[in-house]
């Protein structure tokens, strides 16, 4: 590796190196004259039957009129679209009148649906750790895969709901078919044995770029050590991952569930992807391969969508921006009851499957929202939220204040709290979600 450390700037393309490996640097403040020069364990995780969760965001929601019902509390009327899921009535608890406190931003709001960052448009914005990867450092050691990030038409690289402690995306998997490969394929024994042997390999990142590391922090600002430290933070828990992935490879895989299912490529076919991901997820938990899922439907980066009886004419990014325009709110309409359907047969499906005394559903919490609450005005209140399963008692829609919204990552709490991990607070939580009580 060429002298770095005495230059008044270090290449963009910064490489630490040592050991046949190599760990590319973040941007960093030091860089910008180079590159402006070139342009000018818990308790109930031991039990026979674990908990789970299942986090989906529509990036687009839902039209607020037709969501969420009128009334309040147990025997409150079902809104339009909660009539499709009427039959798992006493499965859900729908909420209104809850956010993020302080995100903001319209449709960059999204990745913070699963961390409640605050201000993720603002500039220097760094993301926190999301549910799913919070449960993933406490429990994810007892499933082969700590936590599967998973995502429909998703713009890779900018969008996901899964994010390490160290504010770093975790890429979201868009292919159904690979992920039943990797729940339920196993390889042949020298295939295990290779892979085994690059996650060795892997491993040898920190250690052989150790020494680099620490003469390089000595030369740079507050700020680009704060930097390094987040990243490197981030570089080992993805060693940590593969340390664990090495236990598992040479554990086998569970018996194939059905068949392994062929991948919509068009963008178009948005809806068969997002039912295939349910399946995925749903095959997952019941496998007991991991127990902390997240879905990014990115309903901003689809086109004109297929729609069974519907033709859509526009994208659906589009037609969000309806301007109370009654083609554009049809059309969103029969979109949105398709979301519900999906989540009526997972739901379905979910309940189908036993686990002791409970059903799948019962042992997995199923969160659905949004980051808007209004994609027609890009308002970040009032956000459209369910939860399913889980083990609480349902059947109820809690009713917060619409104009002073409740903290949403309350619920989140309660989630923790559910899978016995021993949490008062999760990101701008205030404690737990008042009225969810927990079943028996």
């Amino acid at each position: 590796m060429p002298n770095l450390l005495n230059n008044s700037a270090l290449p963009r393309r910064t490489v630490l190196r040592g050991l046949g490996v190599a760990c590319a640097l973040p941007l960093l403040d030091a860089m910008r004259p180079a590159v402006l020069s070139a342009a000018e364990k818990s308790v109930d995780s031991e039990t026979d039957v674990p908990r789970r969760m299942l986090g989906v965001c529509n990036n687009l929601g839902l039209l607020p009129e037709n969501f969420f019902p009128q009334d309040a509390g147990a025997n409150y009327t079902l809104s339009p679209y909660l009539k499709t899921l009427e039959k798992h009535r006493n499965d859900f608890t729908v909420f209104s009148g809850v956010w993020h406190p302080d995100v903001d931003g319209g449709h960059p709001a999204d990745i913070c649906f699963m961390t409640a960052a605050p201000h993720p448009g603002s500039g220097g914005f760094r993301n926190t750790i999301s549910l799913d990867q919070f449960i993933s450092e406490r429990l994810g050691h007892l499933t082969r895969f700590p936590a599967m990030t998973l995502g429909v038409n998703v713009k890779q690289g900018q969008r996901s709901l899964s994010w390490t402690g160290a504010g770093v995306l975790i890429p979201c998997e868009e292919n159904p078919q690979r992920v039943y490969e990797q729940l339920f394929l196993q390889g042949s024994e020298d295939q295990v044995r290779r892979q085994i042997r690059q996650l060795e390999l892997g491993q040898s990142i920190m250690d052989a770029v150790a020494d680099q590391t620490k003469s390089l922090t000595k030369t740079l600002g507050p700020k680009d050590r704060n930097r390094i430290d987040q990243y490197l933070t981030g570089v080992r828990e993805l060693e940590k991952r593969m340390e664990a992935s090495k236990e598992w490879e040479q554990i086998p895989k569970p018996e194939p569930i059905g068949e392994s299912p062929a991948n919509p490529d068009d963008p178009k076919a948005y809806m068969e992807k997002v039912r295939l991901m349910y399946d995925m997820a749903r095959l997952a938990f019941e496998t007991d391969s991991t127990r902390a899922i997240t879905l990014m439907l990115d309903s901003v980066n689809s086109p004109a969508i297929d729609v069974d009886g519907v033709k859509i004419t526009d994208g659906y990014h589009n037609l969000s921006h309806h301007g109370k325009n009654e083609d554009k709110i049809n059309q969103l309409e029969a979109i949105d009851q398709w979301h519900m359907r999906l989540l009526d047969d997972l739901f379905t499906k979910m309940k189908e499957v036993n686990e002791g005394p409970d059903t799948l559903l019962d042992r997995s919490m199923i969160v659905y929202g949004s980051n808007l609450g209004n994609a027609n005005t890009h308002v970040t209140t009032n956000l459209p939220v369910l939860l399913a399963g889980g083990g609480f008692r349902h059947g109820q829609h809690l009713g917060f204040d619409t104009d002073n919204n409740y903290p949403l990552p309350n619920l989140f709490v309660s989630m923790l709290q559910r899978m016995n991990l021993p949490v008062d607070r999760f990101a701008t939580s205030t404690g737990t979600m008042r009225g969810l009580e927990q079943a028996g």
